[in-house]
């Protein structure tokens, strides 16, 4: 076995977790990877709310979803991810976040703590019995350590009897490799 990286280590937990027809959330739409790997879980039957601040990341989300046929249990959102509950009243089985900045975007626009914390608390509030939510934390920036401090403290508080977080990270390695946050509720 070969240790994965934290993004790769989130895929595995998603295929594990979310089956066909399931309602998941991309919370960081970026590039639309992760919303495209979504869109292939859940199936023709599911549905991916996938959210971003950013114009252009949606746009470029957007095209990924067309060229590959997944535009019908796709729905892409120009806002943020804090405004979860305003788009999804459905059951969630799962949800992913990559918190920092979209790579080929403005590096100026970041990931906040207090707007992902509030688009976690909605998310946990609906997420259904075994569901997922994946954090992949990437602070290397300015703004970046904040943000995963505030998040790691709010996990760590979360009760165990409702919830099971794990925290994945390679020790050993410079430049601040991302954290992987996995919250599943019990």
């Amino acid at each position: 076995m070969k240790l994965q990286s934290a993004l790769n280590f989130s895929h595995t937990l998603l295929k594990q977790t979310i089956n066909p027809g399931d309602t998941v959330i991309d919370a960081t739409a970026g590039k639309g990877n992760d919303t495209l790997f979504l869109a292939n879980l859940v199936g023709n039957h599911g549905h991916v709310y996938s959210f971003d601040i950013q114009k252009q990341a949606t746009d470029m989300t957007s095209a990924l979803i067309n060229k590959n046929g997944c535009t019908n249990q796709t729905t892409v959102i120009t806002d943020g991810h804090e405004n979860v509950d305003q788009y999804v009243a459905d059951e969630i089985n799962g949800a992913i976040f990559n918190l920092g900045y979209l790579p080929t975007g403005n590096h100026e626009i970041i990931t906040q703590p207090q707007t992902t914390i509030s688009a976690v608390q909605k998310i946990l509030n609906r997420l259904a019995k075994n569901g997922i939510i994946i954090l992949v934390v990437y602070y290397g920036h300015p703004g970046g350590t904040t943000e995963k401090d505030q998040l790691t403290k709010f996990v760590e508080n979360l009760d165990q009897h409702q919830f099971q977080v794990l925290k994945y990270q390679f020790i050993n390695q410079i430049n601040e490799p991302p954290i992987l946050i996995a919250i599943q509720k019990r």
